[in-house]
């Protein structure tokens, strides 16, 4: 079945870099490792996370929520919901993904967004867990080494800002990443702009993450669709998504 974006406009390649995380701290509860998606999203799967989306909604149904300035877009089966940029194709319609995983691709550019629920990390301190997820995002992406990422800023997001009424704290990253497209050898330089949503109550972190290619190497196979990017995704249209996380059924996080 073919993907259909949710303002309507045609099908992309998918993103350049959807999230990667490994499965390092896992329960023993968590989701059964055959729903991880292969290629491009990796997870550590999180306990308690609604059983399949697909019992919520059919596969291959779309709701029109890209596009419109106001509408929210349910996630996880309705269980959440957040306002979707333009031109966003759910990416469930290409491949398989993990249940505690929505993704979205940009119809004409390798831009894409995932909101994800991991496993609450109580070890970490609220003001580091953004650069936890980061780091663990970098080590999944083999951008460890010296000079392939940097963190250019995390900042605290007033609650008077949000919808998510319930998170203890919320955080925003900015940093890049040097990555490759599936497993190529060229890499191509990504600002990942990183929130994350604290959850102790549920054991849950919510993690939202855009990635924004800046730089794409010649030899990626990224490189033929630079010239017919349009109406990228802005920092104002995550903000907008951050911000409108809403929380409608607990149950999700079992």
């Amino acid at each position: 079945m073919s993907a259909s974006p949710v303002d309507g406009s045609s099908a992309p390649d998918v993103g350049l870099t959807l999230l990667k995380l490994d499965e390092k701290k896992k329960k023993t509860n968590f989701l059964p490792e055959k729903n991880t998606c292969t290629e491009v999203v990796e997870t550590r799967p999180r306990a308690g996370c609604c059983s399949s989306r697909a019992a919520h909604r059919p596969h291959g149904e779309m709701q029109s929520a890209g596009g419109s300035a106001d509408r929210p877009h349910p996630l996880f089966g309705g269980a959440l919901s957040a306002v979707i940029p333009h031109s966003a194709t759910d990416t469930s319609e290409l491949r398989e993904i993990p249940d505690n995983q929505e993704v979205f691709a940009h119809a004409h550019t390798d831009q894409s967004l995932i909101v994800e629920l991991v496993e609450y990390q109580g070890q970490v301190a609220d003001e580091d867990s953004a650069r936890y997820h980061f780091e663990d995002i970098a080590g999944s992406n083999k951008a460890l080494e010296p000079g392939a990422f940097e963190v250019t800023s995390v900042v605290a997001l007033p609650k008077s800002d949000l919808s998510l009424s319930e998170c203890s704290s919320a955080w925003v990253l900015t940093g890049t990443q040097c990555v490759s497209k599936f497993n190529e050898e060229a890499r191509n330089t990504v600002t990942l702009h990183l929130g994350v949503f604290r959850l102790p109550q549920f054991t849950t972190d919510i993690l939202i993450t855009f990635n924004d290619p800046q730089s794409i190497n010649p030899d990626s196979s990224s490189a033929a669709a630079v010239e017919t990017h349009r109406a990228p995704w802005t920092v104002q249209d995550f903000h907008r998504l951050l911000q409108t996380l809403t929380l409608h059924n607990p149950g999700l996080f079992g």
